[in-house]
Formats: structure tokens, C-alpha cells, sequence
């Protein structure tokens, strides 16, 4: 092939793919399939790439290849030891080949700040829209009885929590969780008038939806993480937020009902984290090296049931993000996936200043902070066992790796 021929087969393959992970990001929340068409569309020009570079191609290294290599094997390992190792093998790569992929995509791919611009965009664009259609469900209610998301006897007077365009309230306000953290950390670095404008409007139209939702883990995670922002940097955001907080407690009672029943008395739902968490543990004790088996905990968890007992009920993950892992691929598993999580989490918060860019300063900030709510979160939900959270999980982390690693110092 002539060489200016490959150069400019390689640019427009370039551009191909670029344009394949924003509509990746952006679709992402809002119609799963095409997200997952766009990552395969990318994916196979990422390859047609590869083999049009001959010699000349190249691929970055990251300082997580590793805790993400053994996560990768381990839980490949696993599905040997599943009840159903068939089942076990289509979820793991269906999933497993999804999220690395995902990461692997955007890292490899994504060259240039004006990008990494772009594809936040594509996400706050997409976030707009699932929080309109919240509200839209919300104005014209839904009736949430039959779908057993609360204890009706415990709050006889909920009758409405928005999902969006997500499975249930609780997936929904766990999304909102990340993508508020992501416009706080924006607003905490950005300078100019308009734009910080812009992400206070948003902040506060994200915390209206995420009320809406009811989900008392997903409140008191993004509570505690404002609040801990607030009282260690900036106590003018704090007291802003806490504003903000009480107008949304006054005009919705049930929801301060909500969160204090989470240190009052024991409500069904409370008493059923317990119980699977009980249940996960003995998991765990019988099968520590290899768990058991990738995504298969409902498989299993009859085995251990004592709170249910009964056989027609699904239980698909323990309800903590920790122990579900840790039950599924093993506690060495559950650690390599740990060290790339709070790796993430560590080198958001601390990366310092970027000369660069304060958007990427600000786009580091918002991401640690979504996964310290993730991992708070994680203490009472498994958000992550949702394949798009999860596919987002991946996304934001390749964009943190791009961030600290390309541009720092």
C-alpha cells in the first residue's frame, strides 16, 4: 500500500473510532444496545487498525495492566468451578470481555485533550436527558406497588420512584451519584462565570431526580461525600449543598422519612441486606480461592438461603459490592479488582495539578469523588452488577488513566 494511502487509512480509521466511543458514551444511559453496538464497531476498527499498522503499531501501557490482567484471569478461572460452568462462561465474557474492552478502546485510542472534552460532553448530554425523562416520570407518575422497591407498610405514602431509562430507582440513583460528583468536581476547578453557572443548574437538577429515586444508600453516599469535600476544602460548598439539601427534605417529607429510617428501626429491606450478607459471608468461608463461580450467585445462594426460602425468588447479587465479588471469583479476585478500584480512587484524588488543563483537574476531582460514592455505596448495593454502570465504571477509569498518566507534571 502506498504510504500516503495508509497514512490517511489510518486517519480516518482514527476519527472512526473516536466517533464510536463518543456514541458509545453517550448512548451509554440511554439505549444500552447501541452502546454495545458502538463498543463492537469500535472494536472492530481498533483491530482493522492494528492490522493496517504492520510494524508500526503500538500500545500503551497503563500502571493498572496488572490488578486488571488478574482480575481478567481470575474470573475466567472461576467459571471452572460454577454450578453451571456454561452459563458461568457466557456471562463472564459476555461482561468481563465488555468492561476490559471498554477500557481498552478508550485508552488506546483516545489522543488529545479536545477528546477527552468531547467524550464528557457526550456523557453530560446523555445524563441531561435521563434526568428530564425522570422528571417526566415523576410529573406523571408511576406507581411502584406491584414492583416491591420499598416495604409498603413502612411508607404507606410512597407510591412514585422515577428509574429513568435504568432498571430500578436504586441503579438510577447510583448513576446519579457519578455523574453529580463529576459536574461537583468540574464546578470546583472550572473558573469562568458561565460554566460554573451551568454546573450548579445541573448539580441541582441531578439532586432533584436522585430525591426522586428515594434511595437511601445513594443519598446519604452523595451526603457524605460532599460533606467530606466541604469540610476539608471548601466550607462555602458545604453550606451551599446543605441549602440545597433542606429545600429538598421540606418539599419531600417521605424522603426524610426515607434516610432516618436508616438508623431507626429494621425495615424489610433492611432486614434482607442482612440476611444476604450473612449468607455471602458463608459463601465466601466455603469457597475463598476461586469463589463461586462468576455470576452465579443466584445459582447458589438457595444453598445458603435461611430469610427467604423460597425457591421462586431470584436473588441475583449479595447487595454489597464487596462481598459479591468476593463470592463470586474468590478473594484474590475481589483484590486485584480492588487495587485497580481504589488505585482509581487514589490517584483521582491526589493526581494534584494538572498545568495543563483545570478541566482535567476538575475531571479527576469528579471522578475520584463518584468512586468514593460508588464504594460507599457499594457498602449496602452492588450498582456495579448492572452491566451499563459497570460499562461507565470502565469508560470514567480509562479517562482518569488518560488524564494523570498523558498530561500530569
Amino acid at each position: 500500500m502506498n504510504i500516503f494511502r495508509k497514512k490517511r487509512l489510518l486517519q480516518d480509521l482514527d476519527q472512526l473510532i473516536f466517533y464510536a466511543i463518543a456514541s458509545l458514551a453517550f448512548f451509554l444511559a440511554l439505549m444500552p444496545f447501541m452502546a454495545s453496538l458502538s463498543l463492537g464497531f469500535g472494536i472492530f476498527l481498533y483491530i482493522i487498525k492494528m492490522i493496517a499498522s504492520g510494524k508500526n503499531r503500538s500500545f500503551r501501557r497503563t500502571i493498572f495492566d496488572l490488578p486488571i490482567a488478574i482480575f481478567t484471569v481470575i474470573s475466567g478461572l472461576s467459571v471452572a468451578v460454577s454450578p453451571d460452568p456454561a452459563f458461568s462462561f457466557y456471562n463472564y465474557y459476555n461482561l468481563v470481555g465488555r468492561y476490559v474492552l471498554t477500557y481498552l478502546l478508550v485508552v488506546q485510542n483516545v489522543t488529545t485533550l479536545r477528546q477527552i472534552q468531547q467524550i464528557v460532553y457526550a456523557l453530560g448530554v446523555s445524563a441531561l436527558l435521563v434526568v428530564l425523562y425522570g422528571f417526566h416520570q415523576y410529573i406523571f407518575g408511576i406507581d411502584i406497588s406491584a414492583m416491591k422497591w420499598v416495604d409498603g407498610e413502612a411508607f404507606p405514602e410512597l407510591k412514585t420512584r422515577v428509574f429513568s431509562t435504568w432498571e430500578n430507582p436504586n441503579i438510577l440513583a447510583g448513576y446519579l451519584d457519578v455523574v453529580m460528583s463529576v459536574v461537583f468536581g468540574m464546578f470546583c476547578w472550572l473558573e469562568e462565570r458561565k460554566p460554573r453557572l451551568l454546573l450548579a443548574g445541573f448539580f441541582c437538577l441531578l439532586a432533584i431526580c436522585l430525591s426522586m429515586t428515594y434511595a437511601r444508600g445513594a443519598c446519604l453516599s452523595m451526603a457524605l461525600v460532599i460533606a467530606g469535600y466541604g469540610v476539608l476544602k471548601d466550607r462555602r460548598i458545604l453550606l451551599g449543598c446543605i441549602a440545597l439539601a433542606a429545600v429538598i427534605l421540606a418539599v419531600q417529607p417521605a424522603l426524610a422519612d426515607r434516610l432516618v429510617s436508616v438508623f431507626g428501626g429494621m425495615d424489610t429491606s433492611s432486614e434482607m441486606r442482612l440476611a444476604f450478607w450473612e449468607s455471602t459471608i458463608a459463601m465466601i468461608l466455603d469457597h475463598p480461592l476461586l469463589g463461586i463461580g462468576w455470576g452465579s450467585y443466584w445459582m447458589v445462594y438457595p444453598a445458603y438461603d435461611f430469610y427467604i426460602n423460597d425457591t421462586s425468588v431470584k436473588i441475583v447479587h449479595a447487595h454489597n459490592m464487596y462481598l459479591n465479588f468476593a463470592a463470586e471469583i474468590g478473594i484474590a479476585g475481589c483484590l486485584s479488582f480492588m487495587a485497580f478500584f481504589f488505585g482509581l480512587l487514589w490517584k483521582g484524588l491526589s493526581a494534584g495539578n494538572l498545568r495543563e488543563s483545570r478541566f482535567l483537574n476538575g475531571l479527576l476531582l469528579g471522578c475520584g469523588l463518584a468512586l468514593v460514592s460508588i464504594a460507599l455505596n457499594g457498602i449496602t448495593d452492588y450498582v456495579l452488577f448492572n452491566i451499563e454502570s459497570s460499562m461507565l465504571f470502565w469508560l470514567l477509569g480509562a479517562l482518569m488513566v488518560l488524564s494523570f498518566e498523558e498530561y500530569a507534571g
